[in-house]
């Protein structure tokens, strides 16, 4: 099982963009907490900025550094949370075109959380071998 740290390390600096190979449902999922945490904050910081920016008391550029700061965190984790999705598909023996159901409305999200809550294919696939810990 990968820890927190390890998994929050391979998908913003390993795997940041390669969509090839595997992940295991601790690295998904764990990921997937720290990119929801950092999201959360990221929120509060940008309604900081926005009541900062209503109040006029400041300078107008302390808010809008705050909106464009949440703004660029967020952005940075579209891409390793499409990668780590696409590699969880590939764990459970999908194809990462999978991750294009989420345009179904409604049914399409349920239909990839259920996809992402599967065990892994044991051995090895088409994707790559299964993921050890020496891995």
């Amino acid at each position: 099982m990968m820890s927190f740290f390890e998994a929050v390390r391979t998908c913003m600096v390993e795997k940041y963009f390669r969509i090839s190979g595997r992940a295991p449902r601790s690295e998904y999922w764990w990921f997937y907490l720290f990119s929801n945490l950092v999201v959360i904050i990221a929120v509060m910081v940008m309604a900081l900025g926005a009541v900062l920016l209503g109040m006029d008391m400041t300078s107008p550029m302390i808010g809008w550094s705050l909106l464009f700061f949440g703004l660029i965190v967020c952005l940075s984790l579209v891409i390793p949370s499409i990668t780590v999705t696409i590699r969880r598909l590939h764990d459970t023996g999908r194809s990462g075109w999978w991750y294009l159901v989420t345009f179904i409305p409604y049914v399409g999200g349920i239909l990839l959380l259920i996809f992402c809550i599967l065990r892994s294919e044991e051995g090895a696939n088409e994707y790559g071998d299964e993921w050890t810990e020496n891995a």
